[in-house]
């Protein structure tokens, strides 16, 4: 019997769970190359995370490599809702860091 591999078969993606549960390491390893090697899976994986509340879109334009006024444009250009405004108390601290570590790089800067 001849096995197809250019298609994933559900044995497949099983044993990758499986092998998640055993190794974390090497299954996390292939997964970042694959996000690094391949725009459209890191694209849809990443606005994937962003539309189920996983990522805020300021971490999905640093994913994606993008400026977030740039992703923001492609996203209502998509269609893809936006979130704006910070989730809860902790997302809102850390946006709020966020912001005081850009003036401080940028006050250094403008001192240097």
């Amino acid at each position: 019997m001849e096995t197809n591999v250019s298609t994933a078969t559900d044995w497949e993606i099983n044993q990758l769970f499986k092998l998640q549960e055993r190794q974390p390491n090497l299954i996390e390893q292939a997964v970042h190359r694959l996000l690094q090697e391949n725009e459209e899976i890191r694209w849809s994986v990443v606005v994937g995370a962003y539309r189920d509340g996983q990522i805020n879109l300021g971490k999905a334009a640093e994913f994606l490599g993008l400026p977030e006024i740039e992703l923001r444009d492609r996203f209502i250009d998509l269609g893809i809702p936006l979130r704006i405004g910070s989730a809860d108390l902790a997302e809102a601290r850390a946006e709020a860091e966020a912001v005081r570590a850009w003036f401080a790089d940028t006050t250094d800067k403008e001192r240097s």
